[in-house]
C-alpha cells in the first residue's frame, strides 16, 4: 500500500469539504517561521514520518510565535525516524478540542469489504481500548450501515447539531476513500471544537498500489508501502522495475549503519517473498544488519539483476553481499547469475558473497557464478536449493569474519569498470543502453566463440562477427548479449561489454 503524509491526506480532506485545521507543510525553519506568522503565531509543528506514536517521539511541539514555530522546526528536521531523517513538518494552527472521537475506513480482507471503526474518544492508546470500537458494516457504493451508525451516535451522546455534522462528515470521508481507492483512511483525532466545528485534527491514508495509477494528482512517488520517505535509490530502483516488465524487483532501504553489537551491514538479495523472509531470519540470526530488502524473481531478466546488484552496492559500509531466496524457484536461475556475475566483475567486488541460486538450472547457475566470479577480488560462492539458509547464512559469517581479520574494508561505492575499447570499437543499440563488439580484437576463434553464444544474434563473416538479425530485434536482447559478454570473459576473450544506463546511480 502506497502510504500518504498527513499534509498530503489532509489537501484531498479538505477539496471534499471536511474541515481541516489552517495550515501547510514546511521543509525549512524559515518557511515554518513564515508559515506560523501567516497563521497568527500560535502553531503546532508535527513531524511528517510513517509512523505512528509521533508526539512519544518528540515529533510533536506548540508554539506561541513565529520564532518558537522555526526553533521547533529546525529541531524537528534535524530528527531521525529510525535511520532515516524527517524531510517535512506542518505547521497548522493550534485548535484546541471539546472532545474527540476516532474514524477509521479500512478494507477487510475476510469480508473482502469496507468497514469503519468508530470510538467516542480519539486520541493516542485507543488501541488498547479495543472493547470501546465499534465496528460499521459498509456497501461499497451506498457506505456505512445507518442502524449501525445510529447506534454509535446514541452510545457517543450526540447531541442533535453535532449529530448532524458527524453524519454528513461521516458521509464524506467514506466517500473521500472511496473515490481515492483507498485501503485505509484513519482520523485520529475527529475533534468538535468549541464553536461546534467538527475538524480532522490529524489523518493518515494508505492508496492500493494497484490504483495509484489513476490518481497523478496525489505526487505518489512510488506505489508500495514504506515506512520512511522514498531515498534516492528506492526512486531510482522504482524506475528500473517500472521500465522493465520482465520478472519483479523489489527494493527498499532498511537501515544505513550496523546496529550496535551488530558484525556488519549485509546488502541481501532475495528471490521469492517467504524464502526471502526465511533468508532474512537467518542472516539475522548470524549477528547482521540488513541494509536493504531486496527482491528479484518471477523470472527476471539478466539486466534486472544486474541493475539490482549495482542498486545494492551504491550503499556504503557493507561487509558482504548475501543472495537467498525460496530455493524451489520456477525462474532459469542462469539469468541470475549472468547478472550478478556482471555486476560483481564491473564493481571488482572485494566484500565476500554468498548467493543461494536454488530452483530450475541451478546447477549451471552455480557453475557460471562460481566461474565468472574467480578473477573478482571478493570471494563469490554459489549454492543450490539443498543448501539450507541457515548453512549458507553461517557459511557467509564465516567468509565475513576471515574478510574482516584479513583487514578488507567495509564496501565503498565505485564506478563500473569499463574496458579500454569501450569507445572505439562497434558500437550498436540496445533498450537501456548499448553492446560494444572489439572486432579489432577477434580472431577466427574468438568470432567462432562469439557467434556460437550469442542465441543467434551474430554470425560470421569473414572471420569477423556481424549482425544476424534486425537492429530492433538486437535491442530486445540485452538478456542474451549478458550472457555473451560473460560466457567469452570465461573463456578468456573479453571482446563484447554491454553498457547498461541505470539512471540517477552514480558512485
Amino acid at each position: 500500500m502506497a502510504r500518504l503524509h498527513e499534509y498530503q491526506a489532509k489537501a484531498i480532506l479538505k477539496n471534499a469539504g471536511v474541515q481541516v485545521p489552517r495550515g501547510r507543510v514546511a521543509r525549512s525553519a524559515d518557511e515554518a517561521r513564515s508559515i506560523a506568522a501567516e497563521l497568527g503565531g500560535k502553531v503546532v509543528v508535527k513531524i511528517q514520518a510513517w509512523t505512528t506514536g509521533r508526539k512519544a517521539l518528540g515529533g510533536v511541539a506548540f508554539a506561541d510565535s513565529p520564532e518558537d514555530a522555526a526553533q521547533h522546526a529546525d529541531r524537528l528536521l534535524g530528527m531521525m525516524v529510525g535511520q532515516f531523517p524527517v524531510e517535512a513538518v506542518i505547521v497548522e494552527e493550534q485548535l484546541p478540542p471539546k472532545s474527540e472521537l476516532f474514524y477509521s475506513m479500512t478494507i477487510d480482507d475476510r469480508t473482502r469489504a469496507p468497514m469503519l471503526l468508530l470510538a467516542a474518544s480519539g486520541g493516542s492508546g485507543v488501541e488498547d481500548r479495543a472493547r470501546e470500537v465499534f465496528q460499521i458494516s459498509c456497501h461499497v457504493t451506498e457506505g456505512p450501515d445507518q442502524t449501525q451508525l445510529e447506534a454509535f451516535i446514541d452510545h457517543a451522546n450526540l447531541g442533535s447539531e453535532s449529530r448532524k455534522a458527524f453524519l454528513e462528515t461521516v458521509r464524506t470521508l467514506y466517500e473521500v476513500a472511496r473515490k481515492s481507492d483507498a485501503r485505509s483512511l484513519e482520523v485520529n483525532p475527529l475533534a468538535f471544537l468549541e464553536d461546534g466545528r467538527l475538524v480532522a485534527l490529524d489523518c493518515r491514508a494508505t492508496i492500493d498500489d494497484y490504483a495509484v495509477y489513476r490518481h497523478p494528482e496525489f505526487g505518489i512517488e512510488i506505489a508500495r508501502e514504506l515506512d520512511h520517505p522514498p531515498t534516492k535509490l528506492e526512486r531510482i530502483a522504482y524506475e528500473v522495475e517500472q521500465a522493465d516488465h520482465r520478472g519483479t524487483f523489489y527494493f527498499a532501504q532498511l537501515a544505513t549503519e550496523p546496529t550496535e553489537g551488530s558484525h556488519g551491514l549485509v546488502g541481501f538479495h532475495g528471490a521469492g517473498g517467504g524464502g526471502s523472509m526465511m533468508s532474512m531470519d537467518a542472516i539475522t540470526a548470524e549477528g547482521f544488519t540488513i541494509a536493504n530488502f531486496t527482491d528479484t524473481s518471477g523470472n527476471p531478466s539478466a539486466s534486472k539483476v544486474y541493475r539490482a546488484a549495482r542498486i545494492i552496492l551504491s550503499q556504503p559500509g557493507l561487509c558482504g553481499y548475501f543472495g537467498s531466496g525460496s530455493g524451489v524457484a520456477s525462474q532459469e536461475q542462469f539469468w541470475s547469475a549472468y547478472g550478478l556475475a556482471k555486476a560483481f566483475w564491473e564493481l571488482q567486488l572485494s566484500i565476500p558473497a554468498v548467493i543461494r541460486l536454488g530452483g530450475n538450472s541451478e546447477d549451471r547457475a552455480v557453475e557460471i557464478l562460481d566461474d565468472a566470479c574467480k578473477d573478482v577480488p571478493a570471494i563469490v560462492e554459489g549454492y543450490r536449493k539443498d543448501d539450507t539458509p541457515g548453512f549458507i547464512a553461517r557459511r557467509f559469517a564465516e567468509l565475513v569474519e576471515a574478510a574482516q581479520k584479513a583487514g578488507v574494508p567495509d564496501w565503498k561505492p565505485r564506478l563500473p569498470h569499463v574496458p579500454d575499447f569501450v569507445g572505439s570499437s562497434t558500437r550498436y543499440a540496445i533498450t537501456g543502453g548499448y553492446v560494444w563488439v572489439n572486432e579489432a580484437a577477434c580472431t577466427p576463434e574468438s568470432t567462432e566463440k562469439l557467434v556460437a553464444h550469442s542465441s543467434e544474434l551474430f554470425k560470421a563473416e569473414h572471420g569477423k562477427p556481424v549482425l544476424a538479425v534486425e537492429a530492433e530485434e538486437l535491442a530486445k536482447r540485452d538478456s542474451e548479449l549478458i550472457a555473451l559478454e560473460v560466457e567469452l570473459r570465461r573463456a578468456g576473450m573479453p571482446i563484447v561489454f554491454v553498457e547498461l544506463e541505470i539512471s540517477g546511480l552514480d558512485a
